[in-house]
């Protein structure tokens, strides 16, 4: 598969301020696939060690973090040396913390040797007082597949430079097969076996039952690596995800988790969940100002799934239902719409969001972010009727210069909006610098 990550890889290793590379992501993204892959690539030799269960290298970080002891260890363990291209791979250092902290004596000492960690539970290995080398480090982040790296996948990779290249005329002409595709994507996800597996037979039982091990397999880490009481609540939080974004109102709300629960007691769970990477905290904003930080309500949040698929097999939806037109796109109240938005925001454009909503109405903005020194409103539509009072509304009140609607219609310049292929999210990131504020959009 190809990853969009391999570049900013490359730019790394080619960088004259090389720093020990830590790549973050959640349990089988592909983060040991992907650095085993840039090894063969971009180097003539790769070193891969994984720390977990590893009781030589255990033993080995525990002792001096001079860089020429370490290096010495592992050629001995790996039975050849490490040379100036070779690529060093320590995989699961959440298991050997003190790895972590080797990062900032590579750095000081041998800055020339290649060294890149990667752990599914390193978020929250940062969190538990180790002592981190701050400054020290490059982070990049892996997500599932996106949907152009899906479309690469299943051998669209056209309709994926389209995508990448603005090409709206193209995309237009291709639109009926980009919908079927964005359906297949919203069941299968973007989780490297499911894809894989999809794309070799078009099987969507076999991608269940590897969602279904995926799942499992998060559920076990819980129990895994935090005290009962702690797992219970993260298992209950993660289990409560489809029916806290089929509500109407999709801000979080504990009591749906569990009756009765406090969103004190579930703090760290959620913590938790996010620094292992299988959740996305999008926070509210009190007002739409800037910085949009200086106004985040950090207390109430949405919570999305790290993949579209995997919701998408937690909600038991069928697979039938990607034959049923565009019903697929408006199951449960469009959740399924706004989890695929938010990972493409995430994974293809860079972009954090955040989201808005009124204190004493139903008005709401599914997603905010920042561009250009402006505010911009991001609208998901997924059934087929196309007006957007609240976010006219929204816009006209604030004096939003440009808002942005994704839908299934094709690209379209508004005096106020441009709608936006839901299959074409990355547009957003290089949309040009937005029209003056007394382009007014419409009164509501």
């Amino acid at each position: 598969m190809e990853r969009h990550l391999l570049a900013q890889l490359q730019s790394w290793k080619n960088s004259d301020q090389r720093k020990p590379l830590i790549l973050r992501g959640a349990r089988q993204v592909g983060k040991t696939w992907l650095l085993q892959e840039f090894g063969k690539r971009c180097f003539k030799d790769c070193i891969y060690i994984r720390l977990e269960d590893n009781d030589a290298m255990t033993q080995l970080f525990a002792g001096s973090l001079a860089p020429n002891r370490l290096l010495e260890g592992i050629a001995a363990y790996a039975k050849r040396p490490l040379t100036p291209d070779t690529l060093l791979i320590l995989d699961e250092a959440q298991a050997v913390p003190r790895a972590l902290t080797a990062c900032k004596y590579f750095y000081e000492e041998m800055p020339e040797v290649a060294v890149a960690l990667a752990g599914s539970l390193l978020g929250v290995a940062l969190n538990q007082g180790i002592s981190f080398p701050v400054g020290k480090v490059t982070f990049l982040d892996l997500h599932p597949l996106s949907f152009t790296e899906f479309l690469a996948a299943m051998n669209e990779k056209a309709l994926a430079n389209y995508i990448l290249a603005h090409d709206h005329d193209m995309l237009t002409v291709f639109r009926e097969r980009l919908i079927d595709l964005l359906r297949q994507y919203h069941f299968v996800g973007g989780m490297p076996e499911a894809v894989a597996a999809f794309a070799a037979n078009g099987d969507f039982r076999q991608v269940r039952k590897i969602h279904s091990d995926i799942l499992i397999a998060y559920e076990n880490d819980f129990a895994k690596h935090f005290p009962p009481l702690v797992a219970e609540r993260c298992r209950l939080l993660w289990r409560s995800l489809p029916r806290q974004l089929a509500k109407e109102n999709k801000k979080f709300i504990f009591t749906v988790a569990k009756a009765g629960a406090r969103g004190r007691d579930f703090a760290e769970a959620v913590q938790i969940l996010e620094d292992s990477g299988v959740i996305t905290r999008v926070c509210r904003v009190a007002k739409p100002g800037l910085p949009l930080a200086a106004y985040r309500d950090e207390s109430a949040f949405k919570l999305y799934a790290l993949d579209v698929g995997l919701l998408a097999a937690m909600s038991g939806l069928d697979s039938d239902v990607i034959l049923d037109g565009n019903r697929l796109f408006t199951e449960f109240k469009g959740a399924l719409a706004e989890q695929y938005v938010c990972q493409q925001l995430l994974a293809d454009c860079g972009i954090k969001p955040d989201y808005w909503s009124a204190e004493r109405s139903d008005g709401e903005v599914d997603f905010l972010f920042e561009k250009d020194g402006h505010i911009v409103p991001v609208e998901v539509k997924a059934e087929e009727n196309l007006r957007s009072k609240s976010l006219a509304a929204f816009s006209k009140a604030h004096a939003i210069p440009r808002a942005i609607r994704l839908s299934l219609a094709d690209y379209r310049e508004e005096s106020w909006m441009t709608n936006v292929p839901l299959y074409a999210v990355p547009v957003i990131a290089a949309l040009p610098p937005a029209p003056p504020v007394s382009a007014s959009p419409p009164r509501p």
